[in-house]
């Protein structure tokens, strides 16, 4: 993890009362956006910063986000953000650090509209992702075909990220069936030779972050934010 610092971003939130304003900074690992919508936001500091922005979170209020390039903009994750906290505890070190991750409403029904969110693009990921959100009728195999599509009709938006590369995949379960119905007409897409179950690759939170294989299991403790 050397020079993991380079690799944080930096999030602000100025809070104003009748007699003081207090400015709040916590760094950033994890976030996924666009424009002004955070869909995603993973950060840690000591308890008192943590618990403030938890707060300022359900209050739908507007941070200031700078990315590790220096640039910076203006973030809020709107209505109905879910929030989860957590703690990691680091050899000598006292006190644990405060860890809370916040996940847009969006994001936390990924999917439903037709627009699903990614932390980083690869084809069979994708894939499967599409297939589970979208409810299709699908195989694995099928992944480059119909993500060939996708691509050509440039329907993959890469969008802000920090600590990884996350994109926008704009496609219906109807517009899908469409390229699956027209994949198998046309002989490009076949289906499986035998009857039974499909089986998927099984994929880790770490195996998307870049930091593990297909199939690895994470463990970890969160509990909902208050």
């Amino acid at each position: 993890m050397e020079n993991a610092h380079l690799r944080l971003g930096l999030l602000e939130y100025v809070r104003m009362t009748e007699k003081a304003s207090t400015r709040i900074r916590v760094r950033v690992d994890r976030y996924m956006g666009e424009d002004r919508q955070a869909h995603l936001l993973s950060v840690f500091g000591n308890d008192s910063d943590v618990g403030a922005i938890t707060a300022a979170v359900h209050e739908k209020a507007t941070f200031t986000l700078t990315f590790p390039d220096s640039t910076a903009k203006d973030v809020t994750l709107g209505e109905h953000t879910s929030c989860y906290k957590g703690a990691v505890t680091l050899p000598g070190r006292k006190h644990p650090v405060r860890h809370l991750l916040a996940v847009s409403e969006e994001l936390h029904t990924n999917g439903s509209t037709g627009r699903t969110l990614l932390l980083r693009y690869r084809r069979e990921e994708a894939w499967a992702t599409l297939v589970s959100f979208l409810g299709l009728p699908a195989d694995p195999k099928w992944a480059d075909h119909i993500l060939g599509i996708i691509e050509g009709k440039k329907r993959i938006e890469e969008i802000d990220g920090i600590g990884c590369q996350p994109v926008l995949i704009s496609a219906t379960t109807e517009e899908t069936l469409e390229w699956i119905g027209d994949g198998l007409r046309s002989n490009a897409l076949t289906f499986p030779d035998s009857r039974g179950p499909i089986v998927w690759p099984r994929y880790s939170i770490a195996a998307l972050l870049g930091h593990g294989g297909a199939g690895t299991a994470v463990a970890g403790e969160f509990t909902p934010a208050e």
